[in-house]
């Protein structure tokens, strides 16, 4: 462990692979919230984790900017600026009159114009959220609209390029006016619709046309990491994937699973159109990036949270993240106390293979000899949670044998040596393990 410095348990993936990771990519109609959140905790957790693992990974947001709901949305802040009422199906909420005050010359301009010009001043606040939530790593943010625009020269646009493919190679066919792949062929309970009889793509079409474009980019494996109402979409992605010559095995689609905010046992409501919902910047406002980025990640990505916004803010062990930075924080006080002196003798005078006695003492060094195989796992089954619950053990481990061994002071040396050196092993692995998650190990509390 002590030899690994900060690299203990990297470097463990057998086939080490090149693998786009896309998150987020929330609707860029209106600002994040915390379904969002638990989304961008997620995503970039595991591209931390397959990294350390051994992978190349490249981080991408995918922007919805091209359809109706962009005109709708534009709609919806030209209503506001002439002082009407907006539409039913528009969209509603203080974000809405924001940009209608925000944008100039709201009230006269072309309803999709002004949309396109709304979206990207929201893709702009979207990134600002992210950043405060410290998520600032894509490599790339792709836009939809990007999809549909032809080369140079003229060449055809990517989704061009891939319906010729699936043409080509006679997975399309023209009925009713509209062109259909034969994606029930691919296993999915029925055909799906590319472009329709007016002439206009669908999202399918895009979406097809996107993985296409990602896997000509070289990547070998794809992983999308998808809000809960995309669950029937997996089937027939797959059957896009396979039928265009892809592995669906090497296409994983991870479906997001709901948030609910528990305050005195009351959970908040949220409705993106209508604007009652609680947004990223709010909720770390309220407790912050550390205690958010934890209870987001602290369960499987396909389980319900009920986050307790009550827990979150507590300074107390019965708070899992306070609890674990507490342990971080603690052992930065023994060794500086110790000194950097003599922390780095008790450093170099390891190796003489000396067996920790105390039941405690084997305790924690059992537990840090499992963070490599956890590492594994967590890579291995797309499960960041498993970091932050071997994080709450680690320190767990740790208190007890801070409880029953005295470090500093005791004797022999070779005694306190072994046991500074294993305090240092555990704030390295401590601080790996919230690293991973995206939580700082501050050194005072």
């Amino acid at each position: 462990m002590l030899d690994a410095g900060e690299r203990y348990g990297a470097g463990g993936a057998g086939e080490p692979e090149r693998i786009l990771v896309e998150f987020v990519s929330a609707n860029p109609t209106g600002p994040m919230h915390v379904g969002h959140a638990r989304n961008a905790a997620y995503g970039d957790a595991l591209a931390r984790v397959l990294e350390l693992h051994g992978h190349e990974v490249a981080r991408e947001f995918y922007v919805n900017d091209a359809g109706s709901q962009v005109r709708k949305l534009g709609e919806s802040i030209g209503a506001l600026a002439r002082g009407e009422e907006v539409a039913e199906d528009g969209y509603r909420g203080d974000y809405v009159k924001h940009l209608a005050a925000r944008l100039s010359d709201a009230a006269d301009a072309d309803p999709s114009a002004l949309g396109h010009r709304a979206v990207e001043a929201m893709v702009g606040e979207i990134q600002a959220s992210l950043g405060a939530f410290g998520v600032e790593s894509f490599d790339q943010w792709v836009y939809e609209s990007t999809l549909h625009a032809r080369g140079p020269e003229g060449r055809p646009s990517p989704v061009e390029h891939t319906l010729a493919l699936l043409e080509e190679q006679g997975h399309t066919y023209r009925s009713e006016g509209a062109l259909w792949l034969r994606t029930s062929a691919y296993g999915d309970d029925k055909d799906r619709v590319l472009v329709r009889s007016n002439g206009e793509h669908t999202y399918f079409a895009s979406d097809i046309a996107y993985h296409q474009d990602k896997r000509e980019r070289g990547f070998q494996r794809q992983i999308d990491v998808w809000g809960a109402d995309h669950h029937g979409y997996v089937a027939r992605m797959k059957a896009a994937y396979e039928a265009l010559g892809g592995d669906p095995e090497h296409l994983e689609m991870l479906i997001m699973q709901l948030v609910h905010l528990v305050r005195r046992g009351e959970r908040a409501q949220m409705s993106k159109r209508a604007g009652e919902f609680v947004t990223l910047d709010d909720l770390v406002g309220e407790i912050g990036v550390d205690a958010a980025r934890w209870f987001l990640l602290s369960r499987s990505h396909d389980t319900t949270i009920d986050l307790d916004l009550d827990l979150a803010v507590q300074q107390s062990s019965d708070n899992p993240v306070y609890y674990v930075q507490y342990a971080y924080a603690r052992i930065a006080s023994m060794l500086a106390k110790a000194g950097h002196e003599r922390v780095a003798a008790a450093l170099a005078e390891q190796g003489s293979g000396s067996v920790p006695e105390h039941a405690s003492e084997r305790g924690l060094v059992k537990r840090l000899l499992a963070f490599p195989g956890e590492v594994h796992e967590a890579a291995r089954r797309r499960a960041p949670h498993r970091i932050a619950a071997y994080a709450l053990e680690l320190a767990q481990e740790f208190t007890a044998f801070y409880r029953d061994c005295h470090v500093l002071d005791v004797q022999p040396r070779e005694l306190e040596s072994a046991r500074i050196a294993l305090c240092v092993a555990t704030q390295r692995t401590i601080a790996c393990s919230l690293d991973l998650l995206g939580v700082s190990a501050p050194a005072e509390m």
